[in-house]
């Protein structure tokens, strides 16, 4: 009975987390809308550079632990109005992946620092990470909730390859991020916004 009520406040929890981060996402898409209009800055003239800041944006926000899903799910929301979606998601991904290197390289390099073999579970883990490595960065970097860092920590630290990690760290980033382009977009359409 206690641990039924214990995973049912887990799940309460995360449904609640994800509720927030998607109205802070939106909230924060809106409000880049809206000072463009208030402050009359023309589209047209950094549609050409909106890629770029896009991919700017997702390298540092998943090369750093500090920087919030908010600031870069909101960018990208707020860049579908003027560019392709599956471009868009293409080169969020892209620098996703490369931004997800940090905690790889991090964990490969600080083992020591970070995981020494004589803490409990180190073994299990890395070889949870031998045997579904591949499968479970991909499903880790598919879902919005769970910090990903911890993915390429352990990834770095079990020493698995370079590419068996970014690969299906792409391979899980690139989907996310077509449906909050396309779901974004459609979402902020429903919402009273200033004409831009």
């Amino acid at each position: 009975m206690v641990m039924e009520r214990l995973k049912q406040k887990k799940w309460l929890r995360m449904v609640v987390y994800v509720i927030i981060l998607a109205c802070l996402s939106f909230g924060f898409a809106y409000l880049i809308r809206y000072l463009m209009t208030y402050f009359n800055i023309s589209i047209e003239r950094f549609s050409s550079l909106a890629y770029l800041v896009v991919f700017g944006v997702t390298l540092a926000a998943n090369a750093s632990i500090l920087a919030p899903v908010v600031i870069h799910m909101s960018i990208l929301i707020a860049a579908t109005k003027f560019c392709n979606p599956i471009l868009l998601a293409l080169t969020a991904s892209v620098a996703g992946a490369l931004g997800e290197m940090s905690s790889y390289y991090a964990g490969y390099l600080g083992k020591r620092i970070i995981l020494a073999e004589n803490t409990p579970g180190y073994e299990r883990v890395v070889s949870w990470m031998e045997r579904y490595g591949p499968w479970g960065i991909f499903l880790l970097s598919l879902q919005p909730i769970l910090p990903f860092d911890v993915a390429g920590l352990l990834a770095g630290a079990s020493k698995l390859p370079l590419w068996k990690f970014v690969l299906p760290c792409w391979a899980g980033k690139f989907p996310k991020y077509i449906l909050v382009s396309y779901l974004g977009e459609a979402f902020l359409r429903l919402l009273p916004l200033p004409p831009l």
